[in-house]
């Protein structure tokens, strides 16, 4: 689950991070009265806007502005609020359509007063699924592209596993300031940032956090400027205060609806439709299809109560996909029984009328026999399949 960065940055700030301060507003008012407590608090006039939306880059598609004065934070809070804003990472990158940005970050000016002496870094933490272990990665590039230094300049990203066991080490924090080549105050203060950092990590079920850029300030203080955090979906039950921070707006909405339903959807950019149950089958059945010349539109759990409602439901969700050219459903006999599922396609398949698009059954286990003979006596335009690779030469017949 993704947060936005002023969401992101309140939580590591619970767990003593220091931040750059700023204040979420949704209107152009609250932008006004969010810049007035800023210049108070700050001292200093000049305020950061930025757009809050779950993608990166936003600065490159004009989400991010500096305002010096109340006019121009009115000019660029107006201008952002309610914007189409396009990044590289929004769908479809600078050419699709963008997001809506409904909310704003007004902040301070971290860099204040003295530009020139601040540096910025890149810091982040997420798990290393070879090594089975948290790593932090970390750079003296900060503010660029991660990926880009990692690939022009690969000897300027470090790495610092830690040992699942031991925890964070203290002279692993003081190795991490050594390679950013900090000194004196800097130096202590960016251990105490790393560690707490960590903890944040940790404590939360974080699947990542990014601090890009975390800055030395001209006073060797070391705070957040951006933070990009994810939590893990599947730890959210010891966590309920945090999942409610979701933000359903950012995501696909047709994902949102089959989770209400208990379904598992991820919308992919192929033409045949899945509907399976068991996520190791699914990740087989998008394998057959790719070996039989389609591609997967879709990820699609039904889980093991595949009864009629819930199939309906599936395959509902599955057609508003204009690009599924076909639908392949694969079910494994175990707990369900494949005759239910097989009663369960013919019933839905009634309700709804005619469907427009090829559907390929294949059952395998308890009762499958049964299930056959069901789909092949219903009269409906569906193909049955008992074994995958016959599955999948009806896929490549229908897509082909």
């Amino acid at each position: 689950m993704n947060l936005h960065e002023y969401q992101a940055k309140e939580l590591i700030e619970s767990y003593g991070v220091p931040i750059q301060k700023g204040i979420m507003a949704e209107s152009l008012d609250d932008a006004v009265a969010a810049y007035h407590k800023i210049v108070e608090e700050s001292g200093n006039d000049v305020a950061i806007v930025k757009a809050q939306i779950h993608a990166g880059g936003r600065g490159k598609g004009g989400g991010v502005k500096l305002a010096k004065n109340l006019d121009e934070l009115k000019e660029h809070a107006g201008n952002i609020l309610s914007m189409m804003l396009k990044t590289p990472q929004t769908p479809g990158g600078m050419e699709g359509p963008g997001k809506l940005v409904s909310k704003i970050l007004v902040a301070e000016d971290a860099y204040a007063p003295d530009f020139d002496a601040c540096k910025e870094f890149y810091v982040s933490i997420l798990m290393d699924r070879e090594k089975q272990r948290n790593v932090i990665i970390y750079s003296t590039e900060g503010g660029m592209d991660i990926e880009k230094v990692a690939e022009e300049t690969p000897h300027l990203v470090h790495k610092e596993w830690v040992d699942p066991q031991l925890g964070l080490q203290g002279f692993q924090t003081r190795k991490v300031a050594f390679n950013l080549g900090l000194s004196g105050a800097a130096f202590k203060n960016m251990t105490k940032f790393i560690a707490k950092l960590y903890k944040a990590f940790v404590s939360s079920d974080a699947s990542l956090i990014e601090i890009n850029p975390t800055v030395k300030t001209g006073d060797d203080r070391i705070i957040a400027v951006d933070t990009k955090l994810s939590l893990d979906g599947n730890a959210l039950f010891r966590h309920p205060e945090l999942e409610e921070l979701r933000d359903e707006s950012e995501e696909d909405p047709t994902e949102v609806e089959a989770k209400s339903i208990g379904l598992n959807y991820v919308k992919l950019d192929g033409n045949v439709g899945c509907m399976v149950n068991g996520a190791g089958l699914a990740m087989a059945t998008m394998d057959i299809i790719k070996l039989s010349g389609g591609s997967p539109a879709n990820f699609l759990d039904v889980g093991g109560t595949a009864d009629a409602k819930r199939v309906e439901s599936a395959f509902k969700i599955i057609l508003r996909d204009p690009n599924v050219k076909a639908i392949l459903i694969n079910i494994f006999g175990g707990i369900v029984r494949c005759d239910r599922v097989a009663q369960g396609v013919v019933d839905a398949y009634k309700n709804m009328g005619t469907i427009s698009v090829p559907i390929i059954v294949r059952l395998q286990g308890t009762n499958a026999d049964i299930a056959k003979e069901l789909i092949d006596n219903s009269g409906l335009a569906v193909k049955s399949a008992v074994l995958l690779q016959e599955a999948a030469d009806l896929v490549k017949e229908v897509v082909s």
